[in-house]
């Protein structure tokens, strides 16, 4: 990773991480600080010289900064290149994007496989409990640091879209747009019960060692990849799982009577699982996802999820899917009945598709078109030229 020289302006393809201290240290949810916090970012394009085309990307619970380009730490492509690049949606001949790692992440920011320079271990479980609003605290004090005083957008989905509701809500003078994508105001009891699931698999491993296992040269794969599996299948949909695989047998022309991979559906899972734990860490797992469990926007807000926005200036278009039923259509529709109630500038649009959750990630051509339209307008009310200088 290459270190910030300081300059707001990095150069395209930036790739790199910064540490703050002090007055510049981060204050938590619980009440504990992260101090030195450590962020991991990329860029793409060029800021301009008004600082007016800034775009930030909120990623999402596996995710990280490699939004348009490999990770070269993990060789994993980049996981929004069809929305992300010149041309695109977020079109980096036009804006600055700039995606960063949340912290209790793995790639780079502050987190619990972070070494302690009290221990000279991973902080493991000694690391603070954090939660979506320390995460975007974390991106304010990122985006202060380079000099982006508002953003013209700011897009993610599913818990990416949980970072742009609270983005919305905690700092409505520095957005000038938000996409929430595939996302909640709150997670539900169903997706809190699918989170213990993973989390009591990881737990359960032997080899997870109360957190300690970097310490010990360990790694709870096997808690973590069935983590995993459990939790893939909820980015799915069952028409997407019968189309793609239905009841194929593996490379078998019959059942083997016993519990080896048989069906197509079964080895798919076992690979995700398999390769999920060769570029994430487990204990990162744990707290991203009570992360998203915490969160709640509307009883930060006095139990109305209206006052959130209330008075907000920042133009919304909210994104569901027909077949998403980890997020479904219902609760962006509560986002945007709050977003009415506040009087706030909102388009909502629900597109028909049988890929689940995971639509968000994969081609969807009605999906770019639209959303390009939007940030076309929100370019144009904003008086911003059609590229960067």
């Amino acid at each position: 990773m290459t270190k910030d020289a300081d300059h707001p302006a990095n150069p395209p393809g930036f790739d790199g991480r910064m540490i703050f201290s002090g007055p510049k240290a981060l204050k938590l949810d619980s009440g504990e600080i992260i101090d030195p916090l450590t962020i991991a970012w990329c860029t793409w394009g060029k800021l301009d010289a008004a600082h007016s085309n800034a775009i930030l990307i909120c990623h999402a619970l596996t995710g990280d900064q490699y939004v348009a380009a490999t990770n070269p730490q993990t060789g994993k492509p980049a996981w929004w290149p069809m929305m992300v690049g010149p041309g695109r949606t977020f079109d980096t001949d036009r804006y600055f994007v700039i995606c960063a790692n949340v912290i209790g992440g793995c790639m780079g920011s502050s987190g619990p496989a972070t070494i302690n320079p009290a221990t000279g271990e991973a902080f493991g479980l000694s690391f603070p409990v954090i939660t979506i609003a320390d995460m975007v605290r974390a991106q304010a004090i990122l985006m202060d640091h380079l000099g982006i005083e508002r953003l013209l957008c700011v897009a993610g989905g599913s818990m990416g879209g949980m970072q742009v509701l609270e983005w919305a809500a905690s700092y409505p003078e520095r957005v000038v747009s938000a996409i929430p994508i595939a996302t909640a105001a709150r997670h539900s009891a169903q997706n809190i019960a699918f989170h213990e699931v993973g989390r009591q698999a990881v737990m359960a491993d032997p080899d997870w060692e109360k957190g300690r296992y970097a310490a010990l040269g360990k790694q709870p794969a096997k808690g973590l990849a069935v983590a995993r599996m459990a939790a893939h299948v909820t980015y799915l949909s069952e028409q997407a799982l019968q189309r793609k695989f239905g009841r194929n047998l593996q490379d078998r022309a019959k059942l083997s009577f016993g519990f080896d991979a048989d069906f197509q559906v079964e080895s798919y899972l076992r690979h995700q699982g398999a390769s999920f734990v060769d570029r994430f860490d487990a204990n990162s797992y744990l707290y991203i996802t009570r992360a998203m469990d915490y969160f709640d926007l509307a009883a930060a807000h006095g139990g109305h999820l209206a006052n959130a926005f209330r008075n907000t200036k920042t133009r919304f278009c909210v994104v569901s899917f027909t077949s998403d039923w980890l997020f479904p259509t219902s609760e962006s529709r509560r986002i945007v009945h709050a977003l009415n109630a506040a009087a706030a500038d909102v388009s909502f649009v629900e597109f028909a598709t049988d890929k689940g959750h995971d639509a968000f990630l994969l081609d969807e051509p009605e999906m770019f078109a639209t959303l390009s339209r939007f940030m076309q307008s929100v370019a144009d009310r904003a008086g911003l030229r059609d590229a960067a200088p």
